[in-house]
């Protein structure tokens, strides 16, 4: 079936908090989950597994914190998904199969970096109204 729990869309959130908040120092994890309002402990079950899986790195210490191992425009939402959630549509038949490829491919066709441009353009296009 399409099965696609709570982890993931903490997870897209806080690594485009983390893309939105990069610079040259590491960011805390506890100022990640304040920004975006997750639980720090679960973020950090999170992040455990995409450090694992290459997709960001950890420091240590007083600067310590989390920073992208790779690009966010190298990231998928499928990417992260799959890693938290298992394969996306895994036993999905007739319809279903149908409805999980869909959403396998816009999932795989939008990038962190995608996520960020657009919660960008979203808090942009809010500014404006009167």
């Amino acid at each position: 079936m399409i099965s696609i729990t709570s982890k993931s869309p903490y997870a897209v959130q806080a690594l485009a908090e983390l893309g939105r908040s990069a610079g040259a120092d590491p960011v805390p994890i506890g100022e990640l989950a304040r920004r975006r309002d997750v639980p720090v402990q679960f973020l950090e079950q999170l992040f455990a597994v995409l450090r694992r899986a290459g997709i960001i790195s950890s420091q240590r210490g007083v600067k310590g914190g989390y920073r992208f191992a790779r690009t966010p425009d190298s990231v998928t939402v499928l990417e992260i998904v799959e890693l938290l959630d298992g394969p996306l549509g895994r036993d999905a038949d007739g319809p279903f199969a149908d409805a999980a490829a869909a959403a396998r491919k816009v999932l795989a066709d939008t990038t962190i970096a995608d996520v960020i441009e657009r919660e960008l353009r979203d808090a942009g296009a809010s500014m404006y109204h009167i």
